[in-house]
C-alpha cells in the first residue's frame, strides 16, 4: 500500500475542492430560454417542451442558467457541468467549428463570462464539456481540405486516407479521412501531429484564464495518452485546483496513476445502483454493455461498489463524479420504471459515496425520457411539477455536508436478507474514536427490514421512508442513516 507522501507525490495537484462539490449537468439548449438571445435577429425555434429530437434547436442560453442560479442554489447545487457551449451546428454542440466563440444562440461568450462571474460570485464553480478527440465538419481547419485538398496547408491536422475526401458520402461510400465512430460530420483530429496539439491545449489552457474550474473530457479513451499527459501539465500549470475529469465509463485505471486526468464519470456506480434498487420492476429497453441494465442482486452490487472503488486511490476515489444518468443514457426514472420511492433510494446511495455526486438537470422535477435524444427534455419550467424532489435532494446535500468525513473513504456494505443492506463508516479523522454513522437500505416493495441497532446509542440523522422504533424495522423502499455522537434531525 502506497504511503500517505507517495500518494501526494503520485497526485500533487488533486482538486481538494471536488469531494465537495454537488453537480448539476445541464444541456443548455434544453434548461431555460432567457428570452434575452435573438431577438434582434427574430429567430424562431422549437416549441418548448416539444417531443427532444435530434435537429433543431429549442433556444435555451445561458442567460437562462444565471436567471435560475438562485433556484439551483437553494436545491445545494455549488458546481454546474455544462455539455458544450462552443459554436456548432448540432443541438447538443459535440459538432464544434470554432472552440473560441461561445455559440450565438447561447449568447456567445460574453453569455459564458456573466455566467462564470455569476457563479464565482456565489462561491459555485463550473466546468465546461471539452470535445477535442474529434471536430465538426465546419471546423476551418477541415474546410480548409475540403477546399483545397491534399494542396492544404492543414492536411496533417487529420488523418486522410483517400483523396478526394468526402465530407458527405452515400451510403456504402468511404469518406477518405477518420472519423468518431465512422461519423463523417465528426472528422477526428490527428493528435500525433503538434500544431494540432498545441491549438486543442491552447483552447484548455485558454478558457481556464477566462475564469473555467476544470474540464469534462468527452470520449477521451480515443485519444493517445501522451496528449493527456501534456494536457494535464498545461491545465494544472494555470490552475493546480481545476478538475480534469475523463468519461470513462468502465475500469479507468490506466488514465488515473496521475499524470492525466483526476477523476472519470463514474457510470459502474449509476447503472449497478438503478440496477439494484429497481429489483424485478426494471427498464431493460436501453441495451449498451457499457451500462447494462439487468437485475442484480444484493450481493453483487455490494462486490460492484467495492470493486470499483478499490481500483482507485482515495485520491482519486473523491475526484470522481458519480452519477445515475446524463444525456447520454435514459434518464433514472425511464429506468426505474417511473418509481419515486425507488429514485429516492438511488440518490441517498449515490450521495453515499466518496466523490462528487452529479445530478442530472430535471431529475429533481421528474423527468424521464428515454434513449437519447428522449433523455434531453426541456426543462418544464411553465408546468405544474407533478414531482418535486427539491426538498429531498437539499436534505441530501445538507447530510453529506455535515457528515462528510464519514464518506471521503467510502462505507462498506453487507447483506440483510435478499433486499437489504447495512452500511457502515468511521470519521476519515476519528479512528480511534467511537463516532460512526450506520446506514439501512431496504430495497423491497412490500417487506419491512429488520434493523439491528441500539436506539438508545444511535440517534438517526436521515430518513427516506417509514421506521418502526418499537419493533426496529425499516418499512419497504425505505433508507435510514444512524449517528453516533451527534444530534439528530428527527427523533
Amino acid at each position: 500500500m502506497k504511503s500517505e507522501i507517495q500518494q501526494k507525490e503520485v497526485f500533487p495537484n488533486s482538486p481538494q475542492w471536488v469531494s465537495d462539490a454537488i453537480v448539476y449537468q445541464i444541456f443548455p439548449d434544453r434548461f431555460r430560454r432567457s428570452g434575452r438571445v435573438g431577438v434582434s435577429q427574430k429567430w424562431t425555434f422549437k416549441r418548448w417542451g416539444s417531443q427532444p429530437s435530434k435537429h433543431g434547436f429549442y433556444g435555451g442560453d445561458l442567460y437562462g442558467v444565471i436567471d435560475m442560479l438562485d433556484y439551483l442554489e437553494e436545491i445545494g447545487i455549488n458546481c454546474i457541468y455544462l455539455n458544450p457551449v462552443f459554436s456548432s451546428v448540432a443541438n447538443h454542440r459535440y459538432h464544434t467549428f470554432d472552440y473560441f466563440q461561445v455559440d450565438p444562440i447561447l449568447g456567445g461568450n460574453s453569455a459564458l463570462d456573466d455566467l462564470i462571474s455569476a457563479l464565482h460570485s456565489r462561491g459555485m464553480r463550473i466546468i465546461l464539456d471539452g470535445v477535442f478527440n474529434h471536430c465538426g465538419r465546419g471546423f476551418w481547419a477541415f474546410h480548409h481540405l475540403l477546399e483545397n485538398g491534399k494542396d492544404s496547408p492543414y492536411k496533417n491536422w487529420f488523418c486522410v486516407h483517400n483523396w478526394p475526401i468526402i465530407p458527405y458520402p452515400k451510403c456504402q461510400e468511404d469518406c477518405g479521412y477518420s472519423c468518431w465512430w465512422n461519423d463523417p460530420a465528426l472528422p477526428k483530429f490527428n493528435h500525433k501531429y503538434a500544431p494540432v496539439r498545441d491549438y486543442l491545449i491552447s483552447v484548455a489552457v485558454h478558457w481556464l484564464k477566462r475564469g473555467i474550474d476544470g474540464w469534462r473530457l468527452d470520449v477521451p479513451d480515443e485519444v493517445p495518452a501522451d496528449f493527456w499527459v501534456d494536457f494535464r501539465k498545461n491545465v494544472k500549470a494555470v490552475n493546480p485546483e481545476a478538475w480534469i475529469v475523463g468519461e470513462i465509463w468502465g475500469d479507468a485505471r490506466r488514465w488515473l496513476t496521475g499524470d492525466q486526468f483526476d477523476g472519470v464519470m463514474n457510470y459502474r456506480i449509476g447503472w449497478s445502483t438503478l440496477c439494484w434498487t429497481a429489483g424485478n420492476k426494471l427498464n431493460k429497453d436501453y441495451l449498451n454493455p457499457a451500462y447494462p441494465l439487468v437485475e442484480i442482486s444484493s450481493e453483487a452490487f455490494i462486490n460492484i461498489l467495492e470493486t470499483t472503488r478499490n481500483w482507485y486511490s482515495k485520491e482519486v476515489n473523491n475526484s470522481n463524479m458519480n452519477l445515475l444518468d446524463s444525456h447520454d443514457v435514459p434518464r433514472a426514472l425511464n429506468t426505474l420504471l417511473g418509481d419515486i420511492p425507488s429514485l429516492k433510494i438511488a440518490l441517498a446511495l449515490l450521495f453515499f459515496q466518496p466523490g462528487a455526486p452529479c445530478i442530472f438537470y430535471g431529475t429533481e422535477v421528474g423527468l424521464s425520457g428515454g434513449e437519447e435524444p428522449s433523455c434531453r427534455e426541456c426543462f418544464p419550467w411553465d408546468e405544474l411539477m407533478k414531482v418535486n424532489l427539491s426538498a429531498f435532494i437539499r436534505s441530501l446535500v445538507d447530510m453529506r455536508k455535515n457528515l462528510s468525513g464519514y464518506f471521503s473513504s467510502g462505507i462498506e456494505w453487507k447483506l440483510i436478507e435478499d433486499d437489504g443492506l447495512v452500511g457502515r463508516s468511521a470519521h476519515k479523522s476519528l479512528f480511534n474514536s467511537d463516532k460512526r454513522v450506520v446506514v439501512f437500505v431496504n430495497r423491497s416493495r412490500t417487506n419491512c427490514m429488520p434493523i439491528s441497532i441500539d436506539p438508545s446509542v444511535y440517534s438517526y440523522y436521515f430518513l427516506s421512508g417509514m421506521i418502526d422504533r418499537n419493533n426496529m424495522t425499516l418499512g419497504p423502499q425505505s433508507i435510514v442513516l444512524f449517528h453516533l455522537g451527534l444530534e439528530s434531525n428527527s427523533n
